[in-house]
């Protein structure tokens, strides 16, 4: 799939862009359907903190998250490393991606909670900064009524902000106030099948789902084989913790 100018330019300028139709109606549905099973049988795990899951006022759980999910089904690893995916990630950073990891989001109607501001990048400690990409695929149409991303133009350009843990989100972080410029927030409505890429250090947010429509996004997060970590981002990444299992998927990929 050939990567338009306009979208390496808004990527490069502003930290983000928006790519239409990568994946057909059919893909995502299949994608939802399978993600849907997922969840339920994790919603019937002992723990249903809000890492996992979302509750209505009555306390009734619904499915928030689904955290690795590359590892819990075949049609999602295929997802996954969809080569046209693959290849316009290769465009925008002029390097082979490599899939480090993932996560599903569900975002339920009326009750999905909001992300606060963060950098991904805060989390995962890689370098350079510049070869650390995220594809957040839409599996829904995506607006501001039911959750879309939010951005700050140009943020990707300083770095790494200091975040700090969120009270009672224990697996939240964000930057301080003075470190998001709310002046340079940009809304990215997607629609369903297309993929909104994100820089690593790109401050961004969702706010809480206050519709009646589902908001369900499959976030895939890649580097470069030049990158290294603080952490153990790249040591647990898919493409070496599960390296074998990592290129029987690629392998297939090339002749889907």
């Amino acid at each position: 799939m050939k990567l338009n100018p306009k979208n390496y330019e808004e990527y490069w300028s502003r930290g983000w862009t928006v790519v239409e139709g990568v994946f057909p109606a059919k893909a995502t549905d299949e994608i939802i359907e399978v993600a849907t099973a997922v969840c339920i049988e994790e919603l019937k795990e002992p723990d249903q903190s809000s890492y996992l899951a979302d509750r209505t006022e009555d306390g009734q759980a619904s499915p928030r998250k689904i955290a690795k999910p590359f590892l819990k089904h075949p049609k999602l690893r295929a997802f996954a490393v969809n080569r046209n995916l693959r290849s316009l990630i290769a465009q925008l950073v002029e390097k082979p991606p490599l899939l480090v990891g993932d996560q599903v989001f569900m975002k339920p109607p009326q009750i999905g909670s909001a992300k606060p501001y963060h950098q991904d990048n805060a989390y995962f400690l890689c370098h350079p900064d510049d070869d650390v990409i995220t594809a957040w695929i839409a599996l829904d149409d995506v607006d501001e009524e039911n959750g879309c991303l939010r951005y700050i133009n140009g943020s990707h350009r300083g770095g790494i902000v200091p975040h700090i843990p969120v009270p009672g989100e224990p697996h939240n972080k964000a930057p301080a106030e003075k470190d998001i410029d709310l002046t340079r927030q940009a809304s990215a409505c997607v629609k369903k099948g297309g993929v909104v890429f994100h820089h690593g250090t790109t401050l961004h947010t969702s706010h809480r789902n206050r519709s009646k429509r589902w908001r369900r996004a499959y976030a895939t997060h890649w580097v470069s084989a030049d990158t290294t970590s603080e952490r153990d981002t790249i040591k647990n990444g898919y493409f070496n913790a599960e390296s074998a299992l990592y290129e029987e998927v690629l392998t297939a990929s090339k002749t889907a």
